[in-house]
């Protein structure tokens, strides 16, 4: 297989992150949605560039751009999220947007290849290459469970939101995994390989592993939590009834109940792994009432209320169960 020419620029880490309350669409804009590229900007010649699958298959194959994007089309809206969010709780940004993806299933070209039976895992394959973590790199490799890679919502995306991707978000292709962290939707795509065993790399065995059950096991699925995206920080709300609207992520398959869901919503779990739109009253334990004079009232007095300002005690947030990201020194790295 040749190597497409390839130019890093920047080459070095790449973060685009926005504020949260730009966050509040069903669909976040794709000039909104983070980026976080850890060896920089990969920007790919296309006439030149090839996806190969290959590995333990009886077939293997190579695609153009102009092959694939022919291919039978699915679309997926999901949520793309980095492991590292909120690396800095409380700054006002959050690592997360809700994607409508377009591409092949996966499946379908795994199929095509025809893997055999010591086939295990799916390793991805980015164009990226430089320097992270004092290590370098002549590539970005992630794997996948094949029998995750198989299943129909796991797509080769060529499209978010309805144009090709961004050089930013891994023109010509990326692999997406609805459920699944940012770091394992590969950017700048370019090879597919079925093997027995997890491959060594820097982004699979050294980093993006987590302790569950005492056991280091690799950053896949997502945890479940909410991010509030509006009213953004320090906004001052006209007088009337107000309650606070989350975007809520929806875990594929979710088995860990969260215990405020049932005041919200109701029904069975879903499937999906995009955004719901939540409503829910705050218990507001202090604020300020202001009369239309300018005075304050004491607490149980009754005033015509123009305007509230609410406001929140900064905390660090504690750290998720089992999130000790990076590897075995407990670093975190951010990755989409």
């Amino acid at each position: 297989m040749s190597k497409p020419r390839v130019v890093m620029d920047p080459a070095q880490t790449y973060r685009h992150l926005v504020p949260v309350d730009r966050l509040a669409e069903p669909v976040t804009p794709s000039d909104d949605v983070y980026v976080i590229a850890h060896m920089g900007i990969a920007r790919v010649d296309v006439a030149q560039w090839r996806l190969s699958v290959d590995g333990l298959v009886e077939r293997p194959f190579e695609l153009d751009y102009d092959a694939l994007t022919s291919l039978p089309a699915t679309e997926v809206t999901a949520v793309l999220e980095c492991f590292g969010n909120p690396v800095e709780p409380d700054v006002a940004t959050r690592r997360v947007g809700n994607v409508v993806w377009r591409g092949v299933r996966l499946a379908e070209l795994v199929r095509r290849a025809g893997p055999t039976p010591e086939a295990r895992y799916l390793c991805a394959e980015g164009l990226d290459s430089g320097t992270f973590a004092n290590v370098d790199s002549d590539r970005y490799v992630k794997d996948l469970p094949l029998a995750r890679a198989l299943e129909p919502d796991v797509v080769v995306v060529w499209a978010m939101n309805g144009a090709p991707l961004s050089a930013e978000h891994g023109f010509p292709a990326r692999v997406f995994v609805p459920g699944y962290f940012g770091t394992n939707a590969v950017k700048w795509l370019s090879r597919l390989t079925l093997t027995a065993e997890r491959p060594e790399s820097l982004f699979t065995t050294r980093l993006y592993n987590r302790r569950v059950d005492g056991e280091m096991r690799p950053v896949r699925e997502l945890d479940v939590h909410a991010v509030i995206v509006t009213p953004a920080d320090g906004s001052v709300l006209t007088r009337g009834a107000r309650s606070i609207g989350a975007p809520t992520a929806a875990r594929r398959g979710s088995r860990h109940a969260w215990p405020h869901a049932a005041a919200i919503t109701s029904g069975r779990p879903s499937r999906t792994c995009g955004t719901r739109p939540r409503r829910a009253a705050m218990p507001c334990t202090h604020a300020r009432r202001t009369s239309t004079a300018g005075g304050s009232r004491r607490r149980g007095a009754t005033a015509f209320i123009r305007s509230t300002s609410l406001s929140s005690e900064r905390s660090a947030s504690p750290s998720r169960s089992g999130r000790a990201a990076g590897g075995r020194d407990g670093q975190r790295a951010g990755a989409a």
